[in-house]
């Protein structure tokens, strides 16, 4: 007789769980559906007071307009050669310090973990006159290998933080058992160890991959070169028109197409992305 009373008290909180859960869903992805939307729709209907939920009559003019020249292309270009090589780089050096801070003990280990902290907590605008003057002292200003050598350094501490606790997730006696039946501390780790941190990789690569993929205030700094703009400052040239204002409809069909490569990257790791994620949660 317990069970239907606890069915009954059960029910409202579990709907009123689904309820919360959806309006959450509804509020974060009501953004999303407003821009796509919006850039298929001439500036007069979205700079109106009157508004509509639905895009009636769409037009691909916005789309047209973006993508007319080179800019849009350009600067995809730039932006996906410096985000994939600020991931590949990233993770490369944060795996070691990673297995590094985790698997040994030696002097320093505690600084360097609070150093870690320490960076994270200091303002990128504190840093930008150091690096541009230390990227104009290399010559790497408008350069993509210049910018990317920014954004690691941005991205390292995180990723370095996060790996590691991937890391302390794999037991040793896994290494160690595998050393026992003839394999090298190398050869174990590669073999047994790495196959199990690569989706906790794939997670960490993908915050990565957003945080450069979006970044704007550096790219800004040290691409002054219109021709190797990134497309976060590429987009602010539609703001700039002081004879039209501002083109609404153009910044949102762009908004759209630069969401497009995080999506598919997103689609292609999603299933290592929710094991990293979900990786310790269940000890057995």
């Amino acid at each position: 007789m317990a069970t239907p009373g606890r069915r009954r008290t059960s029910t409202p909180l579990w709907l009123t769980a689904n309820a919360v859960g959806l309006a959450v869903l509804l509020v974060c992805i009501f953004p999303v559906y407003w821009m796509i939307s919006r850039s298929t729709l001439p500036n007069n209907r979205i700079r109106t007071k009157d508004q509509t939920w639905l895009p009636l009559n769409p037009t691909n003019d916005n789309y047209g307009r973006v993508l007319d020249g080179d800019g849009f292309r350009n600067a995809l270009t730039t932006s996906l050669a410096v985000t994939l090589m600020t991931v590949a780089v990233a993770l490369l050096f944060a795996f070691l310090a990673a297995v590094a801070v985790s698997r040994f003990r030696f002097r320093g280990r505690a600084s360097f973990i609070m150093t870690l902290l320490l960076i994270q907590m200091i303002p990128a605008e504190g840093l930008f006159i150091s690096q541009y003057k230390m990227l104009e002292g290399m010559s790497l200003l408008n350069s993509v290998f210049g910018l990317t050598l920014v954004y690691v350094a941005s991205v390292l501490p995180f990723t370095v933080w996060t790996l590691r606790g991937f890391v302390d997730g794999v037991p040793m006696e896994l290494e160690e058992a595998a050393m026992m039946d003839g394999c090298s501390r190398l050869r174990a780790f590669f073999t047994v160890t790495l196959p199990l941190l690569a989706p906790g990789l794939v997670a960490t690569g993908l915050f990565g991959f957003i945080q450069a993929w979006n970044e704007f205030t550096l790219a800004l700094v040290v691409m002054t070169d219109p021709a190797k703009e990134t497309l976060p400052v590429w987009l602010i040239g539609f703001s700039e028109s002081r004879s039209r204002g501002v083109d609404w409809g153009a910044i949102m069909a762009s908004s759209t197409l630069i969401t497009i490569p995080v999506i598919v990257f997103f689609l292609i790791v999603q299933r290592r992305m929710v094991a990293g994620l979900t990786a310790g949660a269940v000890k057995g």
